[in-house]
C-alpha cells in the first residue's frame, strides 16, 4: 500500500466513522428510523453521548485534519448541537 492509497482510505474510513456516529446521534434524537427496528425515539443520553465523542474526536484531531475531513466534523458536530438544542 503507497503512502496515498494509505491517506485516501484513511480519509474514507474516518468519514464513515464520524458519519456512524452522527447517525446514531440522529437516531437517539428521533430525528430518522433505528435502521434495525424501524421505530423513531428520542433518547437524549445516548445522544448526548455520541456528540461528545464526535467533539472530542474534534479536539485531539486538532490540527491532524485535511480540510475536507476538518470542514466534515465541524458541520456534523455543528448540525448535532443545533438539533439536541431544539429538544
Amino acid at each position: 500500500m503507497t503512502t496515498r492509497d494509505f491517506s485516501q482510505n484513511s480519509h474514507a474510513l474516518f468519514s464513515t466513522f464520524v458519519m456512524g456516529l452522527a447517525s446514531a446521534a440522529m437516531v437517539e434524537m428521533g430525528l430518522v428510523e433505528d435502521p434495525f427496528d424501524k421505530q423513531k425515539r428520542v433518547r437524549k443520553d445516548q445522544a448526548r453521548q455520541n456528540i461528545d465523542l464526535l467533539a472530542m474526536l474534534q479536539k485531539k484531531t486538532l490540527g491532524n485534519l485535511d480540510s475536507n475531513e476538518k470542514e466534515l466534523l465541524d458541520k456534523v458536530l455543528l448540525d448535532l448541537r443545533f438539533q439536541f438544542a431544539k429538544l
